[in-house]
């Protein structure tokens, strides 16, 4: 061996070193060791270089791109051997669906390995790191990266937040209008059922915040925020309904189920006499919400009084009338039957005048 890269590292009867420095592919080959003795005895070993792939690269982007646009980017390197294995990755994710070729080089000892990443571009892909990354053998486990970064212009996303879910009138709403695009929106349009906003004084617009002051009925209808960029315009609507205000409805004392309440009334009667009743009324535990023990136990006591005055009258007047109750007899006097008048009766009567005393009256 002849080369000056090929250096004597010891000699003895025993053994024989060289080293190869700068070592190139057309180093790789077999070499031969030989001991002259007789007879002559050899070894031979067999050196395979391996080829160092080249930093990768890609290519086929365009800055910035579309989206909707399709785009197909290309990573390329040179002078491996045996052929690199090239992967890709978006955020550090790997991408399955890719196309990989393979060719040999010129010195037909190493290979240009290459892969294509083929997909439609979206506004989430904006601002993604595209990485194309080399595993080799010869890299010691340290494979080699090319990184590009994505720019996709899309138009405005828009979307409207409100701060009251449910205003009422005498109120104040805030709209917020949130418009995301690339480049970024101008200033949004606010407009309301496809016109300018009614009321200046009360509906102030700054930047892209709508407020509304002293909401009223007449606020109702449909509000829209417009946003655009150089790439197109998008737009969402709100539609605000401004209700009525509650009436708030002082607490309520309601008597627990299976509790006494007791309720004294006083009933005029038609004599002006002044009655008075304690009715004692018992909550029904199966009566709806909201109904107080008060209310029931009022009726009760007027239904009770009602009914003591009542049997009251009832026994009076039966002993009223069974105290005036019977038939008077009486001895009329005999002769005044045919008698036409009462005062003739009374002159035929027997006795007359003289005999009057006489006449009793009994009481059965």
């Amino acid at each position: 061996l002849r080369d000056n890269r090929i250096e004597l590292v010891r000699a003895s009867w025993h053994e024989l070193s060289i080293s190869v420095s700068d070592v190139s592919l057309s180093d790789e080959g077999q070499y031969t060791c030989s001991l002259f003795t007789m007879p002559v005895k050899t070894s031979k070993a067999f050196l395979t270089v391996l080829g160092v792939p080249e930093k990768p690269q890609i290519t086929g982007f365009t800055s910035p791109v579309m989206e909707g646009d399709r785009m197909q980017l290309t990573c390329k390197t040179s002078g491996s051997k045996p052929a690199a294995d090239i992967r890709w990755f978006k955020n550090d994710k790997e991408v399955k669906d890719v196309k990989y070729f393979k060719e040999e080089d010129a010195n037909r000892k190493t290979f240009t390995v290459s892969s294509t990443l083929d997909f439609l571009a979206d506004r989430s892909d904006d601002g993604a790191v595209v990485s194309c990354r080399v595993d080799h053998e010869s890299l010691n486990s340290t494979p080699q990266i090319a990184n590009h970064v994505l720019e996709i212009h899309y138009t405005p996303l828009v979307k409207i937040i409100s701060s009251n879910s449910w205003p009422e009138e005498g109120q104040s709403i805030i709209l917020t209008c949130e418009s995301k695009g690339k480049p970024v929106p101008e200033p949004v349009l606010w407009t309301k059922d496809g016109g300018e906003l009614p009321d200046p004084e009360r509906m102030v617009v700054n930047g892209r915040v709508l407020s509304i002051s002293f909401l009223n009925k007449t606020d109702n209808g449909t509000y829209r925020c417009e946003a655009k960029n150089p790439i197109g315009r998008n737009s969402t609507e709100y539609v605000l309904i401004v209700h009525d205000v509650f009436n708030t409805l002082l607490p309520t004392t309601v008597i627990p189920s299976l509790t006494t309440a007791t309720v004294t009334t006083n009933v005029a009667l038609t004599a002006s006499t002044t009655t008075s009743a304690t009715a004692t009324s018992i909550r029904d535990p199966n009566a709806l919400a909201g109904q107080t023990g008060p209310d029931h136990a009022l009726i009760g006591g007027i239904v009770a009084v009602v009914v003591f005055v009542t049997l009251c009258s009832i026994i009076l007047l039966g002993r009223y009338l069974a105290r005036h109750k019977g038939t008077y007899l009486t001895n009329e006097a005999k002769g005044a039957e045919d008698a036409p008048d009462a005062d003739t009766a009374i002159i035929n009567a027997e006795g007359s005048q003289v005999n009057a005393e006489e006449k009793k009256e009994y009481f059965i």
